[in-house]
């Protein structure tokens, strides 16, 4: 997993089209055809905000919808919102078994961080869980991370 863009360098998503690209992710593992209700159902939204939502994503070529019709992901939605997703779990893993946050917490939390890490923390995070995986709660960062000015890009070792 990485935290990379899938639209290329800068170009970053907002929030609002990571949620609903997530959305369609999580409701098309279903195997079900994807429909504007569903996604309106999954995220508490009305389902004019999700055909507006849509018709953005549209444009910039990351779902394609047809009026009543379903919703599917093009290639780079689907990998935008394997990113979104992948970090989301990743979050929620890291708060509800690495820190000990409750699930309901751990959940509410990843939702709001998931938009907000670097692809360096992202990848961070990875290896830190992996460690933590490994090693169980024993594992401290300098085992998993290396020592501090490892850890820091530019500092002197």
């Amino acid at each position: 997993m990485t935290g990379r863009s899938c639209l290329g360098p800068g170009h970053r998503l907002g929030r609002s089209a990571e949620d609903y690209l997530e959305a369609v992710h999580v409701a098309a593992r279903t195997g079900e055809p994807v429909r504007v209700t569903d996604i309106a159902r999954q995220l508490g939204v009305s389902k004019p905000s999700v055909v507006s939502a849509l018709a953005g994503l549209e444009a910039q070529g990351l779902v394609r919808h047809e009026r009543y019709g379903v919703v599917e992901l093009t290639e780079a939605g689907r990998d935008a919102a394997e990113t979104v997703y992948d970090r989301h779990r990743l979050l929620l893993e890291f708060l509800r078994d690495v820190l000990g946050v409750p699930g309901e917490v751990a959940a509410r939390d990843a939702c709001e961080i998931e938009h907000v890490l670097s692809p360096e923390t992202v990848e961070r995070l990875v290896e830190l869980v992996k460690g933590y995986r490994k090693h169980g709660a024993g594992v401290c960062l300098g085992q998993v991370l290396g020592p501090p000015a490892a850890r820091e890009p530019g500092r002197a070792r």
